[in-house]
């Protein structure tokens, strides 16, 4: 079974890695393609893509089932779930798109869902004081239920935007990325400023949300 893991990855933190590695032991997963955002239709993504295609590099190293995939970015257009988990499909079969929670419950705003669900299964990570009887009733009014399952990770109260903050005003982020995150970050000087600049000083703006809608 091939894992689908979309994100703005800006930059990857523990609480990916868990929710990675929770859904590889869970689905027994054989491959899970990291995809990071290219051109977002929802919210904006500062950081430019190649930087943060090797920030997810970095950040699945030491997952061997992992594997980074650039096709959203090299896509250049505005990415959809429902085109994502197409391409996927067409490539490895049978997928399952992992989201969190969150995005689940905000299922009826993606875009084209049904559709999403007969492409991919979906794989919902759940963790300890989210609610989960609602989501059990949500995934009970789908279609085929069957194609959504949820999965328990261990809580790891990071965000992206909390990285970014704490770098912006000069703290510490040891415990809330991988080590080879906060050494590329530092090499690039990343997020000082509160955005972020590619190699060339170019700041490159794309319209994607992290929910991969």
């Amino acid at each position: 079974m091939t894992g689908l893991f979309g994100g703005a990855f800006d930059p990857p933190h523990n609480g990916h890695l868990a929710l990675a590695r929770a859904a590889i032991e869970h689905f027994g997963l054989e491959r899970l393609v990291v995809i990071p955002t290219g051109v977002a239709p929802h919210k904006p993504v500062a950081t430019p893509g190649a930087v943060r295609l090797r920030l997810a590099a970095a950040a699945f190293a030491d997952v061997p089932e992992a594997e980074i995939s650039s096709w959203e970015l090299d896509r250049g257009v505005p990415s959809y779930t429902v085109e994502t988990t197409r391409w996927a499909r067409d490539r490895w079969g049978e997928v399952i798109f992992l989201v969190g929670a969150d995005q689940f419950a905000k299922l009826d705003t993606w875009h084209e869902p049904d559709r999403v669900l007969e492409l991919a299964r979906l794989g919902v990570a759940t963790r300890p004081g989210f609610e989960g009887d609602a989501l059990l009733r949500l995934r009970s009014q789908l279609t085929d239920p069957s194609r959504v399952e949820l999965f328990d990770i261990e809580p790891v109260p990071v965000a992206s935007t909390d990285v970014r903050e704490r770098i912006r005003r000069g703290e510490p982020v040891e415990g809330l990325v991988p080590p080879p995150v906060a050494d590329l970050i530092a090499e690039l000087g990343l997020y000082r400023d509160g955005q972020s600049e590619g190699p060339a000083g170019t700041l490159e703006r794309t319209e994607r949300g992290t929910e991969n809608r």
